[in-house]
């Protein structure tokens, strides 16, 4: 499968003829390498409601009739919006679909959006592992360092990790190190970070510090990998 980095926490895997876009972060992110008009995924996975994660979601779900995967809250509130195929989920469950399964994990951050004035709860936010071609990624969405990373690593060997490094609003490179022992990943790829200043971070720096047997993977925007 081949794997692309977009900025923040947007990623793009394609298996089998599938696409997936992770957290599609695009109008609006002067990191960004994608057009959202030209995006035509088979699915969208979104790990919470903040606009820096759901980001052009609805325009591209209308455009390709892409099934969005997320949180039942998000669901509705996408359902809300028109959009017509939408996979609802929660934390724990694992759901199989034509690229392979997907599972999501816990994640501590918060989830929610403003419209008209109005705030709205979007559910719990959360990360998800995918399990395609026999491979486990994991993708952490937004959130700070918990213990129970562990049991992620350890119920599923994982190939791949995609950990927030930005501080502030998510873990910071420190506790993004720790988080990358405790997952054990081959590989760790840090996101969400550089796209404003308050979350500035040396990704080099981060992937250098990870310890012996752990293969830091800083990716440029637009970048590919192959897993």
């Amino acid at each position: 499968m081949k794997i692309s980095f977009h900025g923040q926490a947007c990623i793009k895997i394609e298996t089998a003829g599938k696409t997936i876009l992770v957290d599609p972060f695009i109008s609006g992110n002067s990191q960004s390498d994608l057009i959202a008009e030209n995006e035509q995924p088979d699915f969208i996975a979104v790990t919470h409601g903040h606009d820096d994660h759901v980001g052009d979601t609805v325009k591209i779900a209308k455009q390709s009739g892409a099934t969005v995967i997320c949180n039942a809250e998000l669901a509705d509130f996408f359902s809300l919006q028109g959009v017509q195929n939408i996979a609802g989920m929660h934390i724990g469950g694992k759901r199989t679909f034509d690229f392979g399964t997907i599972k999501l994990t816990q994640a501590f951050h918060g989830s929610s959006t403003v419209v008209d004035g109005q705030f709205i709860d979007l559910g719990l936010p959360n990360g998800f592992v995918f399990t395609i071609e026999g491979k486990n990624i994991y993708h952490a969405g937004d959130t700070g360092l918990f213990s129970d990373m562990k049991l992620i690593g350890e119920l599923q060997p994982l190939e791949l990790a995609f950990l927030p490094i930005g501080d502030n609003f998510t873990m910071g490179p420190e506790d993004a190190k720790i988080a990358a022992d405790f997952l054990k990943a081959k590989k760790v790829v840090p996101i969400h970070y550089n796209t404003f200043p308050l979350i500035a971070q040396d990704g080099a720096k981060f992937t250098a510090s990870l310890s012996e047997g752990i293969e830091g993977v800083k990716m440029e925007i637009g970048e590919e990998i192959h897993v």
